[in-house]
């Protein structure tokens, strides 16, 4: 089963006796294979030995390809496949993305870094008092439902209450980044999440904000976004509708002021407690450890595989790569053990968990729902 996910993996990771053995297939896009091994060698710094023997395939791009349909015989034995993202008809198993170490291209720090960064921002501008908005700043080029968006900026016939600004990376890359600061990006009451070809690195950046998150239906989902709840984390909106439910989430949010303020508030401390990098690194702990549990042989070090160092990983690179990589170093194994992992939820948990979120997106729903009727009423 683990060979047959070599088909698209970027790189094969082995753990062996406390070490860790990288076998290259293909590089990947940017440097994302990169600074993924990266998290992985941070990973066993911090808790060194405790990892179990285990052998993996990882893909670095971005849409799932594990479809869960091809594999609904009892012995159709699915490839385990690792990635950053997952959707409801797949099986790819989610992995946190390379960008908590750093992205180095777009100059953009490692996560704990980011985080200080932005709740600096978050200091400088109340929620009150920040353009009563809903802002979003990305790339519409790399799907349709982007360039969608688009149309929801304010014109001279309508205004939809969002303001809409396209990133250009290129220019920015000139310019130094000097416009693209997480810290600086606080500034609107709203945040628009939208995904791009796949699910979003921008994700966590745009929901730590404390500003409520409008966040566009989802196709896709990382390891973290399911144990958020509309309403209470985030504001949902329709996709298949953009521009009337942004004006709809605005006018709500500015006409309920003290909720929308805690929505952004509850969302940004999800962001900031539940998923600092101390969380970070005991979710990829455990995932770790319950993969190995399955595997029914004893993984052996792959003819053309290297061992992971730090040292000889680090010591090549120059520029944000050499500087992000020593900002993210574990500098020394942790003081405390990894947080206990729960036991497995009851089905009927998971049914209220699931039944609580399609509640709460309904309702929104129909609120919006009866909101355009009543427009149509005045005109």
């Amino acid at each position: 089963m683990v060979e047959k996910a070599q088909k698209t993996a970027h790189f094969r990771l082995t753990i062996l006796d406390g070490k860790v053995y990288v076998e290259k297939f293909r590089q990947s896009i940017q440097t994302r294979a990169l600074f993924t091994m990266w998290g992985i060698a941070q990973l066993m710094r911090r808790y060194p030995g405790k990892l179990p023997d285990l052998e993996l395939m990882f893909d670095c791009d971005d849409r799932p390809v594990v479809q869960e349909k091809h594999f609904r015989q009892p012995d159709s034995k699915p490839p385990p496949l690792f990635r950053y993202c997952s959707d409801w008809r797949s099986l790819d198993i989610v992995f946190p993305d390379w960008s908590f170490w750093g992205w180095a291209e777009t100059n953009i720090r490692p996560w704990r870094s980011v985080l200080k960064d932005i709740k600096e921002g978050n200091k400088r501008t109340k929620w009150e008092e920040r353009v009563p908005y809903a802002y979003w700043r990305g790339n519409p080029q790399v799907c349709p439902w982007r360039a969608d968006l688009m149309k929801c900026n304010a014109t001279a016939q309508n205004d939809w209450n969002a303001r809409l600004y396209v990133q250009d990376w290129i220019a920015e890359s000139k310019r130094g980044y000097k416009e693209s600061s997480l810290g600086d990006q606080c500034t609107h009451r709203y945040k628009i999440y939208i995904e791009g070809w796949a699910w979003s690195v921008s994700e966590k950046y745009i929901l730590a904000c404390n500003s409520p998150t409008l966040l566009m239906t989802l196709r896709w989902y990382d390891f973290f976004i399911r144990g958020m709840i509309p309403q209470q984390h985030y504001w949902p909106v329709r996709d298949n509708d953009k521009c009337r439910s942004l004006k709809f989430a605005v006018e709500w949010g500015n006409n309920h002021t003290e909720k929308a303020k805690a929505i952004g508030e509850a969302g940004s401390h999800f962001i900031h407690e539940d998923l600092k990098m101390e969380y970070v690194y005991d979710y990829i702990f455990h995932l770790l450890n319950e993969y190995a549990k399955l595997l029914k042989y004893k993984p052996t070090i792959p003819p053309n595989a290297m061992e992971l160092c730090p040292e000889s990983m680090a010591c090549p690179a120059d520029g944000n790569w050499r500087k992000f990589m020593e900002e993210s170093l574990e500098k020394a194994p942790s003081d405390s053990v990894p947080c206990r992992m729960p036991p497995p939820y009851e089905p009927q948990e998971v049914k209220a968990f699931i039944d609580q979120t399609v509640k709460a997106t309904k309702e929104v729903e129909a609120w919006e729902n009866q909101y355009w009727k009543n427009q149509n009423k005045k005109q």
